[in-house]
């Protein structure tokens, strides 16, 4: 198996993570707000982390040399995921999604100022083909721009970001150590946020499973993207990426009722088109 299927494989399972995290966020929202959701995400995803390092003796590989990297890449996505938490209890799931997947054109414009890669004619093209996709799905109606519109459009921004510094802590960083900064600053930023005014949500019973599928999902998604960016590069990984939208949106049909129509699956087939053409012309190259 080439290392671009692979990479494409750890990225099926981030889909899945992510289409599962934004179900239990939304259903979080009448109880919790963002800050306090990342807070109780990132604690559980503290213990699992921590854990693991023990058992399996990782924990050795955690160290200081890269502390500055790691508060940057977590600063962009602490920013990021509070951003996206919001925007997925006041928008329609497909419209959130729509938004947020313009991240990969910033990958690609970003990634050879800040990574070093070449911007091929072949991944600039999926990326594009990618996004047209998604325009067709969600038609986002700039007329009812407001704050959750915004809020999903800048998340990409950050997601982005995210993308290239991880990309770069690998170089250096193992995964586990990426994990460990990962879950712990963001248990710190969560804190802060959430418990600024002094008043912190508590979990009950009938919400303590969902936060903790909140933290499961936080932690598998970022593992699969961090297994996968230490395969391909950024501008192979992220564009794989668009497939999650029409998941999503039949999700959000069965779920909430949200509307769904043929330009759906249209955009959807789109949007395979991109990434299989991405996928095998790098396949080509590598096989």
């Amino acid at each position: 198996m080439t290392s671009t299927l692979r990479a494409a494989l750890w990225m099926m399972g981030a889909i899945f993570s992510f289409t599962t995290m934004a179900l239990a966020g939304r259903s979080l929202s009448a109880t919790f707000d963002t800050f306090e959701i990342m807070m109780y995400r990132s604690a559980f995803g503290v213990i699992v982390v921590c854990t693991l390092a023990y058992a399996t003796g990782t924990y050795r590989q955690i160290g200081v040399g890269a502390i500055r990297g790691h508060f940057t890449r977590n600063i962009f996505h602490f920013a990021g995921q509070n951003l996206w938490f919001y925007a997925v209890t006041v928008v329609p799931l497909a419209q959130v999604f729509a938004l947020e997947f313009t991240s990969p054109l910033w990958v690609i414009v970003l990634s050879p100022l800040l990574l070093g890669e070449r911007l091929t004619l072949v991944r600039a093209t999926a990326a594009m083909i990618g996004f047209v996709g998604i325009l067709i799905v969600a038609r986002p109606d700039m007329a009812g721009l407001n704050a959750g519109i915004l809020a999903a459009a800048s998340c990409a921004i950050f997601f982005a970001l995210t993308y290239i510094f991880t990309k770069r802590l690998t170089r250096t960083e193992t995964i586990t150590a990426i994990m460990f900064y990962l879950t712990l600053m963001q248990l710190i930023f969560g804190l802060i946020t959430a418990g600024y005014d002094g008043d912190i949500a508590l979990p009950s019973l009938s919400n303590a499973p969902l936060l903790a599928l909140v933290g499961v999902c936080g932690l598998l998604a970022h593992f699969c993207i961090t297994k996968a960016l230490q395969i391909a590069p950024a501008t192979v990984v992220a564009p794989i990426d668009f497939a999650r939208l029409p998941i999503v949106a039949i999700i959000a049909m069965l779920v909430y009722n949200e509307a769904l129509d043929v330009w759906v699956f249209v955009g959807a087939a789109v949007i395979f088109a991109g990434n299989y053409f991405n996928i095998w012309t790098e396949t080509r190259k590598t096989a």
